[in-house]
């Protein structure tokens, strides 16, 4: 009896001490941060009675220590959170970080851009990080977009229906290589979505947002069959995509240029950035029919989704001939191979470092036009699918052939 009535005082004197405490970092912080303070009083947090400690330690209370406060990572949100944190670790979002730090480009990037989060690491932050990704980040001066959680529940509100909104993945959704939000919102699914959100349409119409198909009944695992790039194994059983398919894997590093995996085979599967087996791509994509079937019949929602399919395929058909027009000219000795290219096959994750004007051009064919092509189509936006990818593409092949032919005559004369 004692000793309960004793664990009942520890924990009651623990709870002033918090209580102080958290007046304390209140007091404070409605003079230097008063946006932050507002946030959190207007946040389910506040509501639940979650202080300032409970995410950032105690060790910070006063100017003279704030090298002491603790920058949440997933790990924190996850001693509430422990199911949504779980999910999102099994996602393509947790591999964010992993990605970008993967990427040959991002070693030549200026440091704003990357340990600065101005660039390429301002949307991949996202993803997790090992306790030395934090320590390095910290001594450059940096410190934030450590949790993953905050950019989707903006601190300090860490609002469920503000991640809930399509908006929440417009910030990183967008631009060169991945379009998604402009191709969304100017879908019929996006436009009804936002019309319902101005009230234009009644709240209970069917507008499904980015969230009912992608994190459908709320999981955070964020994953789709085809993954970021659209490359998947097991090979086709049609002999000219698994022909395509084949140089695409070697432009991109995974195959050597006699069909065998190499180094960044084993990056990509640690990552688990694409589907390697049949039944994981059937996985997600039966997540995904489910998801279409809410306004959809079934029937119709595996016929479009094979439309995306077939899109693929005929993408896949014209991107390897133009990497294989550039591959000749390594073969033939017309186009130098930089240094830095494991193999005699142009490197697409290159990107704009790439040193000629045919090799950049393959480049955007490859992470601009070829992606448009596939992801309008499974948006649902003709205009992206056709205008943006299609034809780009036609017009990208076009001009390395005419380039690649230029070479070969300046080589004859």
């Amino acid at each position: 009896m004692k000793s309960a009535l004793f664990l009942f005082i520890l924990l009651f004197a623990a709870g002033l001490g918090s209580a102080q405490a958290q007046k304390n970092c209140l007091a404070c912080h409605k003079v230097k941060t008063p946006g932050i303070v507002r946030d959190w009083e207007l946040s389910k947090h506040s509501e639940n009675g979650v202080g300032c400690d409970v995410c950032h330690g105690s060790d910070h209370n006063g100017p003279k220590n704030i090298d002491k406060v603790r920058i949440p990572t997933p790990a924190v949100c996850a001693e509430c959170h422990e199911t949504q944190v779980a999910q999102y670790t099994k996602g393509k979002h947790a591999a964010a970080w992993a990605s970008s730090n993967a990427m040959p480009t991002a070693h030549f990037q200026p440091m704003a851009m990357m340990s600065g989060m101005k660039g390429c690491n301002g949307c991949h932050k996202i993803g997790t990080k090992t306790e030395d990704d934090i320590r390095k980040l910290k001594a450059d001066g940096q410190g934030y977009g450590l949790a993953s959680c905050d950019a989707c529940h903006t601190r300090h509100t860490f609002s469920k229906k503000e991640a809930q909104q399509p908006q929440a993945c417009q910030t990183c959704h967008m631009g060169f290589d991945h379009p998604q939000w402009e191709m969304y919102s100017s879908s019929k699914h996006g436009v009804r979505a936002l019309l319902r959100q101005n009230g234009t349409l009644h709240e209970d119409v069917a507008a499904p947002t980015c969230q009912d198909c992608h994190m459908s009944e709320g999981n955070h695992e964020v994953r789709t069959a085809w993954g970021f790039l659209a490359v998947r194994l097991p090979m086709p059983e049609n002999a000219q995509w698994a022909a395509d398919r084949a140089t695409i894997l070697q432009g991109l590093g995974v195959l050597d240029p006699e069909g065998k995996p190499t180094a960044r085979l084993d990056v990509v599967k640690a990552a688990d950035v694409a589907r390697l087996t049949e039944e994981a791509w059937q996985t997600e994509r039966d997540k995904m029919v489910s998801a279409c079937s809410k306004c959809h019949s079934s029937k119709f929602a595996k016929g479009e989704l094979a439309k995306g399919d077939d899109m693929i395929r005929e993408a896949d058909h014209v991107m390897a001939e133009a990497i294989r027009v550039v591959a000749g000219l390594y073969k033939d000795g017309l186009l130098p191979k930089p240094e830095n290219y494991s193999y005699a096959f142009p490197d697409l994750l290159t990107f704009h470092d790439a040193p000629t004007e045919i090799e950049t051009r393959l480049f955007e064919m490859f992470l601009k036009h070829r992606m448009r092509t596939f992801q309008g189509t499974f948006h649902m936006n003709p205009d992206y699918a056709l205008w943006y990818g299609w034809s780009e593409m036609v017009k990208d092949l076009t001009a390395i052939r005419t380039m690649a032919d230029d070479y070969r005559y300046k080589a004859k004369k």
